[in-house]
């Protein structure tokens, strides 16, 4: 591979995927893409919550990587390293450790979780970042409402069926809105479950929903869910989460045993190194591009998506790290790398965002395209059409096409659904026993069988997962 002339995408999500596919069809020979990533899929996380919600499987929010390059190479690996002088990337693969030289190197990865944001968060708190945690999220939904069947005290069930949301963006609301309409369709399968004792608080620390749409349609969205019966509260802010509960500013405290947290990112640790490494220019945490999304002083580096802070010259302001606008990097650095290799001169980077959308339930949304503003189920449609137009092959488009529709008329999943392999279901009924036992010595609130969350799933090991593909 070293003598190849590689164009390396360090990042598979809409940002790095779209540029592989843009250069793919235009780049000139002996130049060729290479895609690094450490997820052989792509997540569309703004579906996340859906997930949740079971409105959508996890395996509709994927797309895999292979099947989205037609000609360019991909190699899943988490990226250790960048060897700047010699122009070569360090990585790990699945057959263990390997370098890829670089002409050209594109960073287009994205954030983590920032769960420190609010003490007892990242112990207590579950983060929605990646697939696993939507899954994980709509598990622990499952086993509260079983666990609560089985609880005779009115004040541990009640908090059992509390789910709080900290943080009222795009992820919030969609998220709190999926949860209401989740738990209202699956509880009449849980038949000791009553209606009362369920359910869904959103805390958000301003004076309205959605600051990222126009007001009106952020208080649209207030309204309807209030209506929906989640208890929307405004200007709360989050001051500690506990194994019972969240504590506000305020000094009112919510009991509750689910608490989602969808505020707060970081940089990702690769971003950290490099900079020290490498004198890798970042502001607040984001690789410092110019105009045309060049890194500042160093040539052959570009950064797109979460990772970079590029300006836009439409509004000479920072892009904000939406899929929107990832997409817009791509194909514009695209364009921009091709003028490089002929010699001519490249272009800042200038866009005008199209519009707005978010879901605040199932079949639930509002929206605004080109000042078009939309409610409802109208919305929501358009927020499914733009998902489907992401989706690489015709047959893929179909086959999800076909399955959401099916599922919009049949009753929502309620599979509680784990991965026990053979050789871990006796070590599984061992680890029930002895829980039963000890659970003979507790009160009724510590003998909850559901702990918080893992803090490996709250806060994955860095060694694990060094570059995060999320745009």
């Amino acid at each position: 591979m070293n003598a190849e002339k590689n164009i390396v995408i360090v990042g598979g999500g809409f940002a790095g995927t779209t540029l592989a596919q843009a250069l793919e069809k235009r780049l000139p020979a002996p130049y060729r893409v290479v895609l690094v990533s450490d997820e052989s899929f792509t997540t569309f996380n703004p579906m996340l919550a859906e997930v949740v919600g079971a409105s959508v499987f996890p395996e509709q929010v994927i797309v895999p990587i292979r099947q989205m390059l037609r000609h360019s190479r991909f190699i899943m690996a988490t990226v250790q390293d960048i060897d700047y002088e010699r122009r070569v990337v360090h990585g790990v693969t699945l057959a263990g450790p390997r370098a890829i030289a670089f002409e050209h190197l594109i960073f287009a990865f994205g954030t983590r979780a920032n769960l420190d944001l609010v003490p007892g968060m990242a112990q207590h708190a579950l983060p929605l970042k990646l697939v696993g945690d939507a899954m994980f999220i709509r598990n622990q939904v499952l086993r509260r409402l079983a666990c609560i069947e089985l609880e005779s005290d009115p004040a541990v069930r009640r908090r059992l069926g509390h789910f709080v949301v900290i943080g009222g963006g795009f992820s919030g609301v969609e998220v709190a809105g999926e949860l209401a309409d989740y738990i209202h369709n699956v509880r009449h399968y849980y038949k000791l479950v009553r209606g009362e004792e369920l359910a869904v608080t959103i805390l958000q620390d301003a004076s309205r929903l959605l600051l990222e749409m126009p007001d009106e349609l952020g208080l649209m969205a207030a309204k309807r869910m209030t209506e929906r019966g989640i208890d929307v509260r405004l200007g709360a802010r989050a001051a500690r989460v506990d194994g019972e509960g969240v504590t506000l500013e305020s000094g009112e405290f919510i009991a509750a045993a689910s608490v989602i947290c969808t505020i707060g990112t970081k940089p990702n640790p690769l971003v950290e190194r490099l900079a020290a490494r490498m004198s890798l220019p970042t502001r607040r945490g984001r690789i410092e591009t110019g105009a045309d999304m060049g890194v500042r002083g160093m040539p052959c580096l570009w950064a797109i998506g979460d990772c970079a802070l590029v300006e836009n010259a439409a509004t000479g302001q920072p892009s904000p790290p939406t899929a929107q606008h990832a997409v817009a990097q791509a194909k514009h650095l695209a364009g921009n790398l091709l003028r490089h290799l002929e010699g001519q001169d490249t272009r800042p980077f200038s866009y005008v965002a199209r519009g707005v959308m978010a879901t605040i339930g199932h079949m639930k949304g509002v929206a605004q395209i080109r000042g078009v503003r939309l409610t409802g189920l109208p919305a929501w449609l358009l927020w499914r059409a733009f998902y489907l137009a992401r989706i690489p092959t015709p047959g893929r488009k179909l086959r999800i096409f076909v399955e959401w529709s099916w599922s919009m008329f049949f009753p929502t999943d309620i599979t509680h659904l784990r991965f026990t392999r053979s050789n871990e279901a006796d070590d599984a009924n061992r680890d029930a026993s002895a829980t039963a036992t000890l659970a003979g010595g507790l009160s009724r609130s510590d003998r909850d069988p559901m702990p918080d969350v893992p803090r490996s799933v709250a806060q994955p090991p860095d060694a694990v997962r060094d570059v995060s593909v999320r745009t």
